[in-house]
């Protein structure tokens, strides 16, 4: 094999550019990038499987700097060879077996997907390459969030914490739900077991669901209003992309309403039985509810410098005998710190950020009537035009 030459054998499928195709399908990915790279950003559909790992590439990146692109390429065949090489060639291979309509990439569609490719093919399993790697991908994506997300009509679902606002958007058929993407529920409580994907990985899986979502109106005349959860800047640490704030910021406002004794109940089975049951499946019931409870002092203390020292302590003490209570079979203690931070906290910090959004508010209502709105494509689309002779009123 040469080791500065690409020749790449006879495939199944031809090698691609086809970036909606790609996306639209789902397409399986074999992503030849270091694991760092994949780390800091990669597709949904993308599996990390290195042609080097971190250390071997940073060893090549060196070489190329100091000796040239021949010295990196024959460092890279010294470092990945024997044993190394064919465990890599049998994880790829094992890949496409599984997976027949998927592809290959590196960063740029260079030489690493090239000579990963080739020996895909000489042992037996032609796979196709995506010309351009990851970064044709990544600004193919970019690109359309740009440009489509101002087009887009959208109406926001919002309403107080516990209202139970994702459980009612997942009902929807016109919807993209942001805290799945984010994997976090969206508030201090909202972190959830397995951590969050890059802000790279989020944009590119919000962008491929706009995507979709586009494809799917194509052949109307217009799209039908995008249903999202009224969501601020960052859900955790993922940050809404500015010009989808922007557009969500344009949009009519729905409020879905429920009494307080039911916004305990969900946030109780949300934040206390979801979590809790989540945690033990992963890692065990007594080293589960450990982590469960350590992530709720967590979450407390990051409300300490609103909630003030005096509060936070006595906040902190109800969350410490409901845990206590918890173990011994009265799991519904958490309720008695639940409540009292929904009014006094977040109740008051909603109500300040809604002032701010007054102006949008086009309906309220419980979730049976704010379902069968939003269910309605042709009632959305009202929603967009009350917001608009709204504002020409008041104009």
């Amino acid at each position: 094999m040469s080791q500065n030459s690409y020749n790449p054998m006879s495939t199944k499928r031809p090698d691609s550019q086809d970036f909606a195709d790609i996306f639209l399908n789902d397409r399986p990915l074999i992503d030849t990038r270091a694991p760092l790279e994949f780390a800091k950003g990669a597709f949904p559909n993308a599996v990390s499987l290195p042609l080097m790992t971190d250390q071997e590439r940073a060893k090549v990146g060196t070489c190329y700097k100091k000796h040239g692109q021949d010295a990196a390429i024959k460092l890279g065949h010294q470092l990945v060879k024997g044993e190394t090489k064919q465990s890599r060639v049998n994880a790829w291979a094992a890949f496409t077996r599984k997976h027949p309509e998927g592809f290959i990439y590196c960063f740029r569609g260079g030489l690493r997907s090239q000579i990963s490719q080739q020996w895909l093919a000489e042992s037996g399993h032609p796979y196709p390459r995506i010309i351009g790697g990851y970064k044709a991908m990544r600004r193919y994506l970019l690109d359309h969030l740009e440009a489509t997300t101002p087009l887009t009509p959208m109406v926001i679902l919002g309403g107080r914490t516990g209202c139970a606002k994702t459980h009612l958007l997942k009902q929807l058929p016109d919807q993209i739900d942001l805290e799945g993407l984010a994997h976090h529920r969206g508030s201090a409580f909202g972190k959830r077991l397995g951590g969050q994907p890059a802000q790279i990985g989020f944009e590119n899986a919000f962008s491929i669901n706009l995507l979709k979502y586009r494809h799917h109106y194509r052949a109307h005349v217009s799209i039908p209003p995008l249903v999202l959860e009224d969501e601020s800047h960052l859900i955790g640490r993922c940050a809404l992309p500015p010009v989808l704030q922007q557009q969500m910021q344009q949009s009519p406002l729905v409020l879905l309403e429920l009494p307080l004794d039911q916004r305990i109940e969900h946030s109780y089975h949300d934040y206390i039985l979801s979590n809790l049951t989540e945690s033990q499946q992963a890692l065990g019931e007594e080293q589960g509810f450990d982590s469960f409870a350590e992530g709720l002092r967590k979450a407390m203390s990051k409300l300490k410098r609103r909630l003030g020292d005096l509060r936070y302590r006595e906040m902190l003490a109800l969350l410490e005998d409901a845990l206590s209570r918890h173990l011994r079979g009265e799991p519904e203690a958490h309720k008695q710190w639940i409540s009292p931070l929904l009014v006094e906290y977040y109740d008051p910090m909603y109500d300040y950020q809604l002032t701010k959004k007054a102006q949008r508010i086009v309906y309220r209502g419980g979730p049976e009537e704010i379902s069968e709105l939003l269910q309605n494509s042709e009632q959305r689309q009202q929603l967009l035009h009350q917001l608009k002779s709204n504002h020409q009123t008041k104009g």
